[in-house]
C-alpha cells in the first residue's frame, strides 16, 4: 500500500544558533510538537539524527532518508552558527491523518505564530506525494518536489492538500479540505 511522503521548509528569521528568547521559544515548542505528531495515527516515521547540535543539519547522517539539501531559493547560512531554516520529512499513511495533526493541537498553535519566527517568501511551505511501501524518501526527493510544485503547481508528482491527488494519480479530495484557487499556499 503507498505511503504519503510530506516535506515542509521554511525560512527563519534568524539562526536556530540564535540565543534570543523567540528562536529559543521556536526550537523548544519544535520538539514539543514533533512528540505530538508523532502519537498521531496514521503517522508512520520522519527523518532525524541523533545528538545534533542546533543547527547542524548539513553535515548530520540522516541514514537511509539521504543527504540533507535544502532548495535553491535559501540563501542563508549552511553552517551550526548561521542555519536559518526549519524543515521535516515525514511518512504518512495517508492524506487525512496528515490534515488532522497538523491542523490541531500544539502544530496548530505554532502554525498561528509561524510569521513570528519565519520569513514571508513566494514559494510553497510543504508539498505532499505517494511513495511505494517500504521506500523511504529523501531529503533530495523532498526538494525536487517542493520545487517541483512551485514550477508547476499541484500534479500527482508533487501536490498540496488543497489540490492532492490520489496514488494512481486521480484528483481526490477528502472532506474538509478542497480546491480553493489554483495558487500553491
Amino acid at each position: 500500500m503507498p505511503q504519503l511522503a510530506l516535506y515542509t521548509f521554511g525560512v527563519l528569521k534568524s539562526p536556530l544558533a540564535d540565543p534570543t528568547p523567540l528562536t529559543r521559544e521556536f526550537y523548544d515548542i519544535g520538539a514539543v510538537v514533533y512528540q505530538e505528531i508523532s502519537q498521531h495515527p496514521g503517522y508512520l516515521a520522519h527523518a532525524e539524527v541523533a545528538d545534533v547540535d542546533r543547527g547542524a543539519l548539513f553535515e548530520a547522517d540522516w541514514g537511509a532518508w539521504g543527504e540533507f539539501t535544502v532548495p535553491t531559493w535559501y540563501g542563508k547560512g549552511r553552517t551550526s552558527e548561521t542555519t536559518a531554516l526549519a524543515t521535516t520529512l515525514s511518512l504518512w499513511t495517508e492524506l487525512r491523518p496528515a490534515f488532522d495533526a497538523i491542523y490541531t493541537g500544539l502544530h496548530r498553535t505554532a502554525l498561528n505564530r509561524r510569521y513570528d519566527w519565519f520569513e514571508r517568501t513566494e514559494h510553497p511551505s510543504y508539498v505532499f506525494w505517494w511513495v511505494s511501501d517500504g521506500v523511504i524518501p529523501t531529503w533530495q526527493d523532498g526538494v525536487s518536489r517542493l520545487e517541483h510544485l512551485h514550477d508547476q503547481g499541484s500534479t500527482p508528482h508533487a501536490f498540496t492538500f488543497h489540490r492532492s491527488f490520489a496514488p494512481d494519480g486521480t484528483p481526490s479530495s477528502i472532506k474538509g479540505i478542497g480546491p480553493k484557487s489554483d495558487q500553491v499556499p
